[in-house]
C-alpha cells in the first residue's frame, strides 16, 4: 500500500471512502460521530491545499484517507484529564478506509511517525467518538495511550490519546 498527497482529482473516490466508513460506524453502534456528508467538502479541499489530506492506495486503487497536520489543534488546549507531555505534536483527523482492504490503520500510523520523525516531533495525538469502538481498539494495539475527554467546537466530547515515539 502506498500514501500519497490527495489531489481534487480524488474527490469522488475520498468521498465514496468516507461514505463507506459511515456505514461501517452506524452498523457497529456508532451512528453519532459523522452527520451524513462528513467532512465537508471545504474541508478536504483546505486540506488539499495545505498538503495535508493524504490517500492510500493500492494497485491504484483508493483505499483509504486520512488528515495528518503537524499544527497545534485548538480542540486539544482543553482536556478533562492529561496528556502524556506539552511537546509539539501531529494529529491524525478524518481516517477512514473503503473496509477492504485490511491494515489501513497500520500503514498510515507507519507512514504518520515517519512524517513526524522528520520533523523532530515525537508525538503523536488523535481522537475518537465515545461509541467508536473499533478505532479505541486499535489506537490501544498501536500503543497510543488515553488521555483524557476534549470537546470540539460544536461541544461534542471525544476521547483523546496520544503516543510518545
Amino acid at each position: 500500500m502506498r500514501i500519497r498527497n490527495a489531489t481534487i482529482g480524488d474527490l469522488p473516490k475520498i468521498r465514496k471512502i468516507y461514505t463507506a466508513a459511515k456505514f461501517y460506524m452506524d452498523a457497529s453502534g456508532n451512528p453519532n460521530q459523522w452527520p451524513v456528508g462528513y467532512p465537508p467538502e471545504e474541508y478536504l479541499r483546505q486540506d488539499i491545499d495545505l498538503f495535508r489530506l493524504y490517500v492510500c492506495e493500492e494497485n491504484g486503487r483508493l483505499c483509504g484517507v486520512f488528515m495528518l497536520s503537524m499544527e497545534d489543534d485548538p480542540t486539544y488546549h482543553y482536556i478533562e484529564g492529561e496528556w502524556f507531555n506539552e511537546e509539539p505534536y501531529g494529529v491524525i483527523h478524518r481516517i477512514a478506509s473503503d473496509g477492504e482492504k485490511k491494515g489501513v490503520f497500520k500503514t498510515v500510523l507507519e507512514f504518520c511517525k515517519t512524517k513526524l520523525v522528520e520533523q523532530n516531533i515525537t508525538n503523536l495525538r488523535i481522537d475518537t467518538h465515545e461509541d467508536n469502538k473499533t478505532m479505541q481498539h486499535l489506537m490501544e494495539k498501536y500503543g497510543f495511550g488515553y488521555c483524557g475527554i476534549i470537546y470540539l467546537e460544536n461541544g461534542s466530547s471525544r476521547r483523546a490519546y496520544q503516543l510518545v515515539l
